[in-house]
């Protein structure tokens, strides 16, 4: 049979359900899907290709997944950091009333970068950073994003929504050159996601998902707005999950901690098309109503809220909870490596318990891989390296100092790999990244238009002196240190 490309020669770990590794391993690929996987000398034996790429001395792993992340912080990165709520309040600034179609845009294309030099082949992007600051006053802001990931050649599902009561919300418009302020309600900014969602969900063979978001609402004796804003907000919360489940989409929650998802479950939010972020310091039957619903969990081991209490992933996974691995994006002093959030919630898990082998290591990459798919409810086309799933596919070269000697390659993958170690990243059977470039785009360009579109942005808000280091930079002399 003949094929559009084989990958030939290097270490296949599959992630299909008997997570087969395949020494010497091949896969055959047509019209972006794989239709065979098996040994180099049986696929080459059965098939012949236009394109052959050889990965001797290289593991082929299935695309890593992030499912959860922010659009936006990647022109934000540790702007304001060390002052407080400052990088929050930079944030909601300029997610709001600092921002254009060309920010997102630059944005957009930065972040689709880095993962795809990562081997990040899908990711979420909240369209924003949190309950007011999501920017769906108007589609133009999410079309920009869209148009910069499917460039670049990665999969984005980009989440999107409408801030939390109460409302109107201000947000701003620069088309003209200067900052035009404008109220915005719930109902304008549910009306932009449903002209999101016709516009983009399920587009550019399948590049573009679409899901669903609204903020995390605490325990009705908990809450932390005014009783007629918060019974609206559980109005608002019922109908954007009522939507998600209309058009098949994912609805996802940023920010949940103990009690949170006690309060989502009575309002109905629950179920296995919900994706919940954070989720630290649960109760016990928070654990239990996760699983029960076949509701998703996305922990983020490197973020912030993983710092103020623990995602038990563990007794979550125990109870038979779908958890995948998010980075949370690349600000304030993350990133889209998903081998460090990888090696970061081995170690987080087994600080917590003092024992080394739990989250084993082969559990950490089905996190990022099949289990991200399956969080995402994307497990019938990517997610694991099986015949009738699209070809995406990361390469990691182990012909590297910190990656030898030559044996237990998927020790070596999982402990001691960092994302600039892959060579090849194949999205629907497209070579999206070889010999170290994007194959697409203009990186130089890229690059540059995120250094234009940061300065921009920093004038608007007078930001400057949040680049400065502060006076603790280097620490303090004493026990205080």
């Amino acid at each position: 049979m003949r094929v559009d490309t084989i990958v030939h020669g290097g270490t296949v770990v599959t992630m299909d359900d008997e997570r087969q590794v395949i020494d010497d391993g091949a896969i055959a690929i047509a019209d972006g899907t794989i239709v065979a996987v098996g040994t180099t000398r049986e696929i080459c034996t059965r098939h012949s290709a236009g394109q052959m790429l050889d990965c001797g001395g290289q593991i082929v792993i299935p695309g890593l997944i992030d499912v959860h992340a922010h659009a936006g912080h990647g022109l934000v990165k540790t702007i304001g950091m060390h002052g407080g709520d400052r990088w929050e309040e930079i944030c909601g600034e300029v997610y709001t009333t600092a921002s254009t179609p060309e920010f997102w845009y630059a944005e957009a294309r930065l972040a689709a970068l880095e993962r795809l030099r990562f081997g990040v082949t899908t990711g979420v992007s909240l369209l924003g950073g949190g309950d007011t600051i999501m920017r769906t006053d108007n589609p133009k802001y999410a079309a920009a994003h869209c148009r910069g990931v499917v460039e670049v050649g990665t999969r984005s599902v980009v989440a999107v929504g409408p801030t939390r009561a109460p409302h109107p919300r201000t947000y701003a418009d620069w088309s003209g050159g200067e900052q035009a302020l404008y109220q915005v309600s719930f109902d304008e900014q549910f009306e932009t996601c449903r002209e999101i969602t016709e516009q983009w969900h399920d587009c550019h063979d399948g590049r573009i998902q679409i899901a669903m978001l609204y903020p995390v609402l605490r325990d009705e004796h908990e809450r932390d707005m005014a009783a007629p804003d918060y019974a609206a907000a559980c109005e608002q919360a019922k109908l954007i999950r009522a939507f998600a489940r209309e058009k098949g989409l994912i609805f996802t929650q940023d920010g949940h901690w103990r009690g949170s998802i006690r309060r989502a479950s009575s309002l109905g939010l629950l179920g296995p098309e919900t994706l919940l972020s954070h989720c630290i310091d649960l109760h016990e039957d928070e654990i239990e109503l996760t699983a029960a619903t076949g509701t998703k969990i996305a922990h983020n081991p490197s973020a912030n809220a993983s710092i103020m209490g623990r995602c038990p992933a563990i007794e979550l996974m125990a109870a038979g909870a779908c958890v995948a691995l998010g980075s949370d994006a690349t600000a304030p002093d993350r990133s889209a490596d998903m081998f460090r959030h990888m090696q970061q919630a081995m170690h987080y898990h087994r600080t917590h318990f003092r024992d080394a082998s739990v989250l084993p290591i082969g559990k950490a990459l089905e996190m990022c891989t099949i289990a991200g798919a399956r969080a995402l409810g994307l497990a019938d086309r990517i997610g694991s390296l099986e015949t009738g799933k699209q070809a995406d596919i990361t390469v990691v070269d182990l012909r590297r100092p910190h990656l030898m000697p030559p044996n237990m390659p998927v020790h070596r993958l999982v402990c001691f790999a960092n994302g600039n170690d892959v060579s090849t990243v194949v999205v629907g059977g497209e070579i999206v990244y070889a010999n170290g470039k994007a194959t697409r785009v203009d990186e130089t360009a890229i690059l540059d238009d995120a250094a234009r579109q940061a300065a921009i942005m920093i004038e608007r808000i007078g930001g400057q002196a949040d680049l400065a280091l502060p006076d603790d930079f280097w620490g303090q002399k004493g026990p205080s240190l």
